[in-house]
């Protein structure tokens, strides 16, 4: 829907400028006709009552209840002076320019805010033309008769409900108003929630993929050029291992800026070459973090087809993340300790490394962090899970995760009889260098 579309129309509905101006020439309108009823009639102070009561009418939006008030005493003077023994009257009543009380309380019902008001502005309409038809006989007052009382109260209920319909719509337009703008306001803030999480998730596979990828390059960079003369083997293994690792971050890459471009990870041409992350891809990690110069010890004791998939990934990344960091802080030669296993339906992360003897909380010179931390807490809490992490006792840093399996667990299907072996339902992976 264009913005042309889904705005009002100016003279169909009016709003701003539009809706101020039509209201101020209704308001003139209903002044002038006022005006000119009682400029027909020839007592003394019928012009001037209907003046000041047109002119009442000009405030009648801004102060409805103000204005009645005044048109009402207005109209007390009037029936005050009306005589009809003179000839010809002060003032006539009843007269055309009364119809000016009826005005008036129209604006109070439309226009007041106070919800019993246009109940009393009613109220007090029936009652003054009850008491203008039964006069005042104590003050030599003669009242209009009660054949014609009927009349103004049947005019006096027609206008009232006409307002009072124009109210109840009033209200209700408001009303919906203020729910279009309240789910305006909701939509708005689902959108940047929306794109602040996308953008969070975004920033954790770059510095996944980004840090993880360069430390290593880096380590085995430096490693490389150390012995480049004296042992060209090692630095050839060095560059070969700086290139895969390159490749596979340049895959990474493309994948994230395919999503981004998309906007789906599963739209079309994403699906086909989408490397998809397993438990599996932790003894890579491991392998190039040993190559890179740390001693791995990797256990993962994990039932097959126990976790889904975002699962997987979670527990790739923060494996990923806590070597990157371990090769950041501690440098080459710690030693780094890592258990990922399944218990009673929680996935159990536990990764620590010895700091290379370093006291706990030292870093190599140069090294930041706190993106890396930010990034598992996150992985983790948007699973469900609670995450720690900190220095041990003595050297080194320790992270744990514990995240719910939310997968069902697999149906097994029975052993034959003739089947001695069982069927096995863990994988469990040990190396250690």
């Amino acid at each position: 829907m264009t913005e042309e579309s889904s705005g009002p129309v100016p003279w169909i509905t009016p709003s701003g400028r539009y809706a101020r101006v039509l209201g101020r020439a209704v308001d003139i309108a209903l002044a002038l006709a006022v005006l000119v009823a009682a400029y027909q009639y020839a007592g003394a102070y019928d012009l001037l009552l209907g003046a000041l009561m047109a002119l009442a009418l000009l405030a009648r939006r801004k102060r409805p209840v103000t204005v009645m008030a005044v048109v009402m005493a207005l109209a007390l003077v009037q029936f005050l002076l009306h005589d009809p023994s003179a000839d010809p009257p002060p003032a006539h009543a009843p007269a055309a320019y009364d119809v000016a009380v009826l005005f008036a309380m129209m604006s109070v019902v439309h226009h007041s805010r106070i919800p019993w008001m246009p109940y009393a502005a009613g109220g007090a309409v029936l009652l003054a033309t009850g008491a203008a038809s039964a006069g005042a006989p104590f003050l030599g007052v003669e009242g209009f008769g009660s054949e014609s009382l009927l009349v103004f109260w049947g005019l006096a209920l027609t206008v009232w409900l006409t307002a009072f319909a124009l109210h109840t719509r009033r209200l209700y337009a408001e009303s919906q108003a203020a729910r279009a703008r309240h789910a305006e306001r909701e939509q708005e803030q689902r959108v940047r929630l929306a794109a602040a999480r996308e953008r969070a998730e975004i920033a954790r596979e770059l510095h996944d993929v980004v840090a993880h990828s360069l430390a290593v390059m880096i380590l085995q960079a430096d490693g490389a050029g150390a012995v480049l003369r004296t042992s060209p083997d090692l630095a050839e293994s060095a560059l070969k291992t700086i290139a895969a690792t390159g490749r596979d971050a340049i895959d990474d890459m493309h994948r994230i800026v395919r999503v981004l471009r998309e906007g789906q990870p599963g739209s079309a041409g994403a699906g086909e070459d989408r490397r998809l992350v397993t438990l599996d891809e932790i003894e890579v990690v491991a392998d190039r973090a040993r190559s890179a110069g740390l001693t791995v010890d990797l256990s993962v004791d994990v039932g097959e087809g126990r976790l889904s998939p975002a699962e997987e990934m979670t527990a790739f990344r923060i494996v990923q993340e806590c070597l990157t960091n371990t090769l950041r802080h501690a440098g080459s030669g710690a030693g780094v300790g890592i258990r990922v296993r399944e218990e009673d339906g929680t996935l159990l992360i536990d990764v620590t490394d010895d700091g290379a003897g370093a006291l706990a909380g030292r870093a190599v010179a140069g090294a930041s962090g706190g993106n890396g931390l930010v990034g598992m807490r996150e992985r983790v809490e948007l699973a469900g899970g609670a995450f720690e992490a900190g220095p041990r006792l003595g050297s080194g840093w320790q992270v744990r995760a514990s995240i719910p399996v939310r997968t069902k667990t697999p149906v097994t299907t029975k052993t034959p009889a003739a089947t001695k072996d069982p069927v096995p339902t863990k994988t469990s992976v040990r190396t250690e260098r």
